[in-house]
């Protein structure tokens, strides 16, 4: 009978050593993933920070102009909500066919009563340019630029574009087209037509 019991302590501690077995592989690949997000996580937060570090001077706005970048069209509000600001583009950076964290192609705005705050960038590459030279879309910061076809708001070939909004809170993530918490209303410049919204950032 004590026979019977040890081979029962036996089996039991088998059975208890097959499901650890079985459960590592799932707790490693869990681990795995959850190491992925902190990873894509801290690229993300470092690509803002270079951004910061690289554009702060042209939260005056004389100084963006007076490196290159130039207004384009005028405001760009949401198909259904917040807005894309308004873009001051240099034009030498556009077609450079690059892209540097450091210098980004677009500048983004938010008139309020006539004075413009820097709330984001964006980052354009020309895609013949930048598909001859490379074989998969560019990325930055772990982040995959989303491909534009032309025509276009900037009146340029198919391109591909990152926004980072580095100097606003955006609800739908730092690098997504619009923002909810940028507004079109203080800007009184000119706005580009319909035609321009459907074809950048739906």
């Amino acid at each position: 009978m004590n026979g019977n019991k040890q081979l029962g302590r036996q089996g039991s501690i088998w059975l208890v050593v097959a499901a650890l077995l079985v459960a590592l592989p799932a707790v490693a690949v869990a681990q795995s993933g959850t190491q992925v997000l902190e990873d894509e996580s801290k690229a993300a937060a470092a690509l803002v920070q270079q951004v910061r570090a690289a554009t702060a001077r042209f939260q005056e706005l004389d100084a963006a102009q007076a490196a290159g970048y130039a207004l384009l069209h005028g405001c760009v509000s949401g198909p259904d909500h917040g807005a894309m600001g308004v873009h001051f583009v240099n034009g030498d950076l556009v077609g450079d066919g690059q892209v540097d964290a450091a210098h980004p192609e677009a500048l983004i705005y938010e008139f309020k009563k006539g004075a413009p705050t820097l709330v984001g960038v964006e980052f354009v590459v020309l895609a013949d340019q930048w598909n001859a030279a490379h074989a998969a879309p560019p990325v930055l910061g772990g982040q995959l630029f989303t491909y534009n076809t032309a025509p276009n708001r900037y009146g340029i070939p198919a391109f591909y574009a990152l926004h980072v909004w580095a100097y606003r809170e955006n609800p739908d993530g730092v690098f997504a087209d619009w923002n909810r918490n940028v507004s079109c209303s203080g800007f009184t410049g000119g706005t580009p037509g319909a035609d321009d919204l459907a074809s950048h950032g739906s």
